[in-house]
C-alpha cells in the first residue's frame, strides 16, 4: 500500500512538472513573435471612417510596449513618474489590477519598453532600467527580480534596454550584454541562473531573441552591438556569428525563420541578411543580403514566400523574395512603420498614426481600408496586436480596441 502511495505521488510530481515546462507562452508579436496572429472571420473592408472602436483604456502611463493577451486578459506595461507598472485588464478595457515592477527609463524617450512574457499563471518584464522581473498574474505580485546589469556585468545601453525576454520551458532568456554573461537562461520559476555565455562580449542592441526547433538542438538566435549570434539554448554554447553593424548598434527587430534559413535585419541604413542553417543549427552560411528592408524598429512578416516590411531610409512598404532577395515591389502611399497579419490582410501602423488594411496582390500593395489614430499622445510606434475579433493599438498612455470582426 504505502509503495503504491508512493509511486501515485511520484507520477503526480512528474506530471506536475511536466505542466510547468509546457505551459502556452503568450509574447510579442503574436504566438510564434513572427508578427503573424491566427485570428479568422475578420473584416475584408473597414467602414469608411474606419474599424468600430469598442472601447479605449487611457491611463496607461508613458510607454511604447505592445499589449499581451491571455485567458480573457490583456497585460501591457507604462511607466507613471519614475515607476514602471503592469496593467491588467479586461478583454472589455476594465483594469483588474497595476503593480509597480522597478524604476524605468526616464531619460530619452522616457517610458516602458519591453512587452510581457506570460506563461500560465507567471509574467515576465524586463525594465529599461535592466530589471528582471517575474510577477503573478492574478495580483501583480512579484515572485523574484534581478537586476541583468549589476548581477551579469551588463552595461545600458542608449534609450535603454528594449528587449521582450523570451520564455520557453523552464528557462527565461535575457541579454544583458556583458563580457562574460553577454546571453543568459534564468530558471524562470526561481530566477537562479542556468547558464551563461559570453557571446561576442557586445552590448545588447535591443533585439528580442527568437528561439528556433531544430533537429537536435534549440538555438536561440539574437543581435548585440555588432554580430548576429547563435547560441545553443540548453547550455549557452556559442554556435556561430555574422557581423551585423549599423551607427548606432541598434538591432531591434526579431529575426525570421523558415525552411532552415534566418534573416536578420536593421534599421539606420543597413538592410538585412538570409543566413543558411545546416540541419543541428551549429553553423551558417550566408545566402543574400538586401540594403532596402531596413526597419528600425517595425518588424517584418513572411508570407508565401515573401517578406513584407518598410525601410527606414527609403520608407517604402516593400516585398521582398525569400529565395532571392530582390525587391517585387513598393510603396510610399503610407509612411513607414509596423507590420503584422492576420487572415489574408496585412495591418500597416506608421508612424505618422496611419492605420491601414493592406492585401499583397502579384504585382503591389492594394490599400483596402485606412484610418488614422488620433486618441493617445507621442510616438507610434507599439506593435498592434489582433486576438479575439479585435485590433488593439496602444498610442502613448491609451490602448485602442477596434472591433475587426
Amino acid at each position: 500500500m504505502k509503495s503504491r502511495l508512493l509511486l501515485l505521488l511520484l507520477l503526480s510530481s512528474i506530471i506536475t512538472l511536466q505542466s510547468f515546462g509546457q505551459s502556452e507562452i503568450t509574447r510579442w508579436r503574436g504566438p510564434s513573435g513572427n508578427g503573424i496572429f491566427p485570428s479568422k472571420q475578420l473584416l475584408k473592408k473597414w467602414p469608411a471612417d474606419g474599424p468600430e472602436i469598442n472601447w479605449t483604456y487611457g491611463e496607461l502611463g508613458i510607454g511604447y510596449s505592445s499589449p499581451v493577451i491571455t485567458n480573457q486578459k490583456i497585460f501591457v506595461s507604462g511607466m507613471e513618474g519614475e515607476t514602471g507598472y503592469v496593467y491588467a485588464l479586461t478583454t472589455e478595457g476594465k483594469l483588474l489590477w497595476k503593480a509597480p515592477y522597478s524604476k524605468e527609463f526616464g531619460t530619452s524617450y522616457p517610458g516602458s519598453r519591453s512587452s510581457p512574457s506570460v506563461a500560465g499563471d507567471l509574467l515576465y518584464i524586463l525594465s529599461g532600467q535592466g530589471i528582471l522581473v517575474c510577477m503573478r498574474t492574478a495580483n501583480g505580485e512579484i515572485v523574484w527580480n534581478k537586476d541583468v546589469f549589476r548581477d551579469f556585468d551588463g552595461n545600458n545601453i542608449q534609450w535603454g534596454i528594449t528587449e521582450t525576454v523570451v520564455v520557453d520551458q523552464d528557462k527565461v532568456y535575457c541579454t544583458p550584454g556583458g563580457k562574460r554573461n553577454n546571453v543568459i537562461a534564468l530558471n524562470r520559476f526561481s530566477g537562479k541562473l542556468i547558464w551563461s555565455s559570453p557571446g561576442r562580449g557586445e552590448k545588447s542592441a535591443h533585439c528580442t531573441p527568437l528561439l528556433i526547433e531544430m533537429a537536435n538542438r534549440k538555438l536561440l538566435v539574437t543581435m548585440t552591438a555588432s554580430h548576429i549570434i547563435g547560441v545553443d539554448a540548453d547550455n549557452g554554447e556559442l554556435l556561430w556569428s555574422h557581423p551585423q553593424t549599423n551607427r548606432y548598434s541598434i538591432h531591434a527587430n526579431t529575426p525570421i525563420y523558415d525552411q532552415d534559413a534566418v534573416y536578420c535585419f536593421s534599421g539606420y541604413g543597413k538592410g538585412g541578411v538570409k543566413l543558411k542553417l545546416i540541419a543541428d543549427g551549429s553553423s551558417i552560411t550566408k545566402e543574400w543580403f538586401n540594403p532596402t528592408l531596413n526597419s528600425r524598429t517595425g518588424g517584418a512578416i513572411l508570407v508565401d514566400g515573401c517578406l513584407y516590411g518598410s525601410g527606414d531610409t527609403n520608407r517604402e512598404w516593400q516585398c521582398i523574395d525569400w529565395q532571392t532577395g530582390e525587391q517585387e515591389y513598393s510603396t510610399r502611399e503610407i509612411g513607414n512603420g509596423v507590420i503584422i497579419y492576420a487572415d489574408g490582410l496585412q495591418y500597416w501602423y506608421s508612424a505618422r498614426g496611419e492605420l491601414a488594411l493592406v492585401k499583397a496582390n502579384p504585382s503591389g500593395f492594394e490599400i483596402i481600408s485606412e484610418t488614422r489614430v488620433t486618441l493617445g499622445s507621442g510616438q507610434h510606434w507599439a506593435h498592434p496586436v489582433i486576438e479575439g475579433g479585435h485590433l488593439y493599438v496602444r498610442h502613448g498612455n491609451t490602448l485602442i480596441a477596434y472591433k475587426i470582426s
